[in-house]
């Protein structure tokens, strides 16, 4: 059995950039209990939030975040300012045997990214896992679905057990047929409901955006985390799937 889940944390900041959320953000995704987690708009540094805001953590949100419940990161640096960076990160129970960041940013307005890790099990069967944030236009993210498909097909064994997690842009669910078609993936909601997730904005979720993607499982359940509790946190609703391996 494997819980995981994925998270536009939208850089620690409430909504509009009120005010700084990352100790309650940690308190919620802890309460899932997930044992890989995939996170979206995670700052690596920025210069001033410490001395903006009361309580910023010292050192990177994804290791603030994980402290001692996900002993294993990873983080993907994407977009780099004069402040500092942000990016994908990867939280795990399990060892993390190697990770890639692979640039996919389809122009300089842009910056985007596919966080890969390879995942140790008790069986030595590695489990492939990909977090990624595809772009706001339609034709970025056909070149970074494109992208994603001919990385997968070029690093991981067709026979792999794979998870793709993140924030796509993707609310007229252009990808999910093709990435059926060609890495054989299937989205843990669709599987079930027949559409991928609600999960903007969190208040209450109306857009497909983020999504779940697995291969080499079978998915027992699925649940989209919104409302009083999360709106607060980030304008996206975090995803779970409960999955146990074929």
């Amino acid at each position: 059995m494997l819980k995981v889940a994925t998270y536009n944390i939208h850089k620690g900041l409430s909504q509009f950039n009120r005010r700084m959320v990352l100790h309650e953000l940690r308190e919620r995704l802890r309460e899932l209990n997930a044992d890989i987690v995939f996170l979206q708009e995670v700052q690596g540094e920025h210069a001033q939030h410490a001395s903006r805001y009361a309580g910023y953590p010292a050192g990177s949100q994804h290791d603030f975040i994980a402290g001692e419940i996900w002993p294993h990161r990873a983080y993907g640096k994407n977009a780099v300012y004069e402040a500092g960076h942000h990016g994908n990160a990867i939280l795990s129970r399990l060892p993390i045997l190697n990770t890639v960041n692979c640039d996919v940013s389809a122009h300089r307005f842009e910056s985007r990214g596919l966080l890969h890790c390879e995942i140790d099990t008790e069986d030595h069967s590695p489990i492939h896992c990909i977090c990624t944030h595809f772009g706001l236009f339609a034709r970025g993210r056909r070149e970074q679905t494109r992208a994603l498909i001919d990385y997968v097909n070029a690093t991981v064994p067709a026979d792999a057990r794979l998870i793709i997690a993140g924030d796509f842009n993707d609310w007229r669910n252009r990808m999910t047929h093709m990435l059926a078609a060609e890495l054989g993936t299937h989205d843990v909601f669709q599987h079930h409901a027949g559409r991928p997730a609600r999960s903007f904005p969190s208040a209450l979720p109306l857009l497909r955006l983020d999504r779940i993607y697995v291969r080499g499982f079978n998915i027992l359940h699925g649940d989209v985390h919104f409302g009083p509790a999360w709106q607060q946190l980030s304008d996206h609703a975090a995803l779970t799937a409960q999955l146990k391996r074929i």
